[in-house]
C-alpha cells in the first residue's frame, strides 16, 4: 500500500464507508457511550449533513479506498462567525502519513472561504495525537465547552484564529 493520498469533498457514495470509520475509530479511544458524535444522526448522511451552507466535509483517500474524513459547520447555538472542526477521524493506516495535517488545512480553508473568523473544537483525554495536531495547527485549549454540541462527554475544548 502506498503513503500516497489525496484529500477530496465527500461524495454521497462515501457515506458508508465513512460512518464505518466514525463507528470503528471512536470505540477505539473509549467514545463510543452517551454524548459523544458516534449517535448523532448525521453519522449515516455524512455528504447530505454537509452539502447544507457554510459547511464541508472532506475524505483522506488512498488506493481507492477512503480511511478518514473531517469537516466543518457552523457551531451551533453560537456567534454566526465561528464554526466547528467536526468529525475528523481516521483508521490506523491513515495516521503518521501527514493526512492529518492536510485535511486540517482543508478544513480551514474552506472555514475562512465561508466567512468564519474562529474555529471550534471538542475532543477528550487520551485522543493524544489528535490534540498535538490541534495545537501544531494553532488550536489553543479552553477551560468550557461554546455552542451547543450535544456531546456532553468530551472534556477537551479549543479554539483558533482564522
Amino acid at each position: 500500500m502506498s503513503t500516497d493520498f489525496r484529500i477530496r469533498p465527500i461524495e454521497a457514495r462515501d457515506n458508508p464507508a465513512v460512518a464505518a470509520i466514525i463507528r470503528r475509530v471512536m470505540p477505539e479511544f473509549g467514545a463510543d457511550g452517551p454524548g459523544f458524535a458516534i449517535h448523532d444522526a448525521e453519522v449515516d448522511t455524512m455528504f447530505e449533513s454537509y452539502a447544507r451552507p457554510r459547511s464541508a466535509y472532506f475524505v483522506v483517500e488512498r488506493d481507492g479506498m477512503v480511511i478518514g474524513g473531517g469537516g466543518v459547520a457552523p457551531l451551533e447555538n453560537a456567534d454566526p462567525k465561528v464554526c466547528e472542526l467536526r468529525k475528523m477521524y481516521f483508521l490506523p493506516e491513515a495516521r503518521g502519513i501527514g493526512a492529518g495535517t492536510a485535511m486540517m488545512t482543508a478544513c480551514l480553508d474552506a472555514a475562512r472561504t465561508h466567512g468564519f473568523t474562529q474555529c471550534y473544537l471538542e475532543t477528550l483525554t487520551g485522543m493524544d495525537a489528535a490534540q498535538s495536531l490541534y495545537r501544531r495547527s494553532g488550536f489553543e485549549q479552553i477551560r468550557a465547552p461554546m455552542g451547543g454540541t450535544g456531546h456532553f462527554s468530551c472534556d477537551r475544548f479549543f479554539i483558533r484564529e482564522l
